[in-house]
């Protein structure tokens, strides 16, 4: 064990102490410091704000002894399903009995999240312990650097230093924005995933998926394995031609995996998939939309190249294992049902074409007779297409607004939902909690039995909010 992985141990241990024996006093101490150390690193660029290098990035993984070459990894990229192909594919390894690190972004309801160790969120005396170990490190990247480490390359260097500390077998990491100069690319990862590529941060990766498909190409690494979801034809064709200039080893959806048979079941869908080593029947994925079985099949992909299926090392994954990690997947804020009578939904779709999977979802496993939407954005989302993609589900919508600067002030966006709806069918209530009340009163008005429901989406930011007005930890 490290010397920086001592340290961490021992604070959280005497944290975990002090807690116990000052009982909410303690608590509430480690609460404000967590608050503290979200103030610092909220101080530095947002994640919003890019200025594409890995300059920074590698000076502290040079510093902290190249944490992110203890363990192996599975890299993430994509627009669309990252996280959840992340968790799934978590799920998976863990069943395995590997230890699992998994790092994502952005987070749902707290900050800690973004850091898992072996499926659970790093405690927040954890995460605190590795700020201060990293911090002074941090300090003199940044007097050594033209620009200040930001945000993301903060937590993305605590991330590494955490699951080697931990240590961990395995870590999956997901992508921030991009890929070839996303920060987390400094793992030589031996199973690199593109998940669907759409139109979204066009400002700043490009007008067409293929264009975006070249930024996100860079996480396939020399000699590794590639695999690759359905994209649009001049993705793929990017995504084809870089893997072969690099000697990768390409898994594509459709062609040598996908999902062959899916059917809504109580509480999820039950798939059968066609994997690297053979066909895999009849497993229970506790998830909606179809969306999330082919985030299924990558994942169970992702993890049979990550074990060599498919390289006559090994034939196929034990069925039974498989079985019991699809129905251990969990993926908070996507199509989630948070409450009953009526029944509130909450998903995190934010571009068109993740408002389009969420759309058909949630027809498809609900079956509402009236869906009453409340939905708050990102001002800097197409946000009229994604109000178009839920048209045809949502009898009316409610608009609002998070709590971020970024937020579409909910007038704004009042004006958008007109276009789309028509002003009959839109509310506003600039509130969040004044909004789901509002969506809650239009369902109930339908009777308590007769199907109504509520589902509020439009930013992963959003949806966080929500869980927490809502009562979800």
């Amino acid at each position: 064990m490290s010397e920086r992985s001592r340290r961490a141990d021992e604070r959280a241990d005497n944290n975990s102490a002090d807690q116990r024996s000052a009982g909410k006093g303690g608590e509430q101490d480690i609460r404000a410091e967590l608050r503290q150390v979200e103030a610092e690193l909220n101080a530095r660029w947002p994640e919003t704000r890019l200025e594409p290098s890995l300059d920074r990035i590698r000076a502290l993984m040079d510093i902290l002894g190249e944490p992110q070459r203890a363990y192996q990894s599975i890299h993430i990229t994509g627009t669309n399903g990252k996280t959840s192909t992340a968790r799934i594919v978590e799920s998976l390894l863990r069943a395995f009995d590997l230890r699992t690190g998994r790092y994502t972004s952005p987070h749902v309801q707290s900050i800690t999240e973004r850091i898992s160790l072996d499926g659970e969120s790093i405690s927040p005396e954890r995460f605190i312990a590795t700020y201060r170990d990293i911090a002074p490190y941090v300090a003199m990247v940044d007097a050594s650097q033209p620009h200040p480490m930001s945000f993301f390359e903060v937590m993305t260097g605590m991330g590494y230093a955490a699951f080697a500390d931990a240590p961990v077998d395995v870590a999956v990491v997901e992508v921030g924005m991009g890929g070839g100069w996303d920060a987390t690319n400094v793992i030589d990862a031996a199973v690199a995933v593109v998940a669907p590529i759409s139109l979204d941060h066009t400002e700043r990766l490009g007008g067409t998926p293929g264009d975006i498909a070249v930024e996100k190409a860079g996480i396939i690494k020399k000699d590794s394995a590639a695999v690759i979801a359905q994209q649009p034809v001049d993705a793929a064709h990017v995504l084809l031609k870089y893997a072969v200039d690099v000697d990768a080893t390409v898994a594509r959806e459709g062609m040598e995996f996908g999902v062959m048979q899916r059917e809504v079941a109580v509480g999820g869908q039950l798939v059968t998939l066609r994997g690297l080593g053979g066909e895999y029947p009849d497993l229970f994925l506790p998830l909606h939309g179809a969306h999330q079985a082919h985030n299924a099949a990558v994942a169970l992909a992702a993890v049979e190249a990550f074990f060599g299926v498919g390289s006559n090392q090994t034939d196929q994954l034990d069925i039974g294992t498989v079985r019991r990690a699809f129905a251990e997947a969990t993926s908070p804020g996507r199509l989630e049902v948070v409450r009953r009578s009526p029944t509130v939904v909450l998903d995190a779709a934010h571009n068109p074409a993740g408002a389009a999977a969420s759309a058909a979802g949630v027809s498809e496993a609900f079956g509402f007779t009236r869906l009453v939407g409340v939905v708050g954005t990102s001002a800097d989302k197409d946000v009229k297409a994604v109000l178009e993609a839920f048209e045809p589900v949502l009898a009316e919508v409610v608009v609002t607004q998070n709590s971020t600067p970024r937020a579409m002030p909910a007038d704004d966006l009042a004006a958008l939902a007109v276009e789309v709806f028509g002003a009959e069918r839109v509310q506003v209530e600039p509130r969040l909690d004044d909004a789901l009340s509002a969506a809650v009163e239009l369902a109930e008005e339908e009777g308590e039995f007769a199907g109504a429901g509520v589902l509020v989406t439009g930013s992963v930011i959003t949806v966080g909010e929500a869980r927490l007005l809502l009562g979800k930890e």
